[in-house]
């Protein structure tokens, strides 16, 4: 899974995003909460129809699927999620992952240390990662500093179903053969 952040893409999201589909990436996240509501919903547009070639997800942080149909929601609400066909929801703790309901997934974080996440504690790391993981009712992903493909095999290896990533692939020279190097390392395509 690919976290959005057009600040800190080296390229125009969508070149960005493409980049990272190629490389084998099959979820994205649009985040970029700040854009009004219509510029927000003319990007996910543009960015579903790069994912359609593949097969791929688009999921827009928030409640609102931007006419879409899948959603990943912070941890403090809302509850019960909407209804649609994918839901995720960000968790950092046992508590919060105690709280979940009918959503399809949960990012677990911050596994390691990162910039993006600050506030919300020391990092898990594969060990904390894998606690939480068993008291998980749904599957989960690992999110948070996950910048290598050592980071990849370790939290795979702790449990979690895959990584979602924001910098190692914005911030990459060639968003390609990042998305596709952290894919292999979680052993297929994500």
């Amino acid at each position: 899974m690919l976290l959005t952040d057009r600040r800190q893409a080296r390229r125009p999201l969508a070149e960005v995003v493409a980049g990272a589909v190629a490389g084998g990436v099959r979820w994205v996240v649009l985040r970029e909460k700040d854009l009004p509501r219509a510029e927000r919903a003319a990007l996910a547009a543009e960015l579903r129809a790069v994912l359609a070639g593949a097969g791929g997800t688009l999921v827009v942080a928030g409640p609102d699927p931007l006419g879409g149909d899948a959603v990943h929601l912070p941890a403090a609400g809302p509850y019960p999620p909407p209804r649609l066909g994918l839901v995720g929801r960000s968790c950092h703790d046992r508590a919060e992952l105690a709280r979940l309901t009918t959503e399809d997934y949960a990012t677990l974080s911050p596994v390691y240390p990162t910039s993006t996440k600050p506030g919300y504690g020391p990092p898990l790391r594969p060990d904390g990662l894998s606690a939480l993981i068993s008291v998980s009712p749904v599957p989960v992903l690992a999110l948070g500093g996950v910048e290598t493909p050592d980071q990849v095999h370790a939290c795979v290896e702790a449990g979690a179903v895959g990584v979602a990533v924001l910098g190692a692939v914005m911030r990459a020279d060639d968003p390609e053969e990042a998305a596709a190097t952290l894919t292999a390392a979680a052993g297929g395509e994500q």
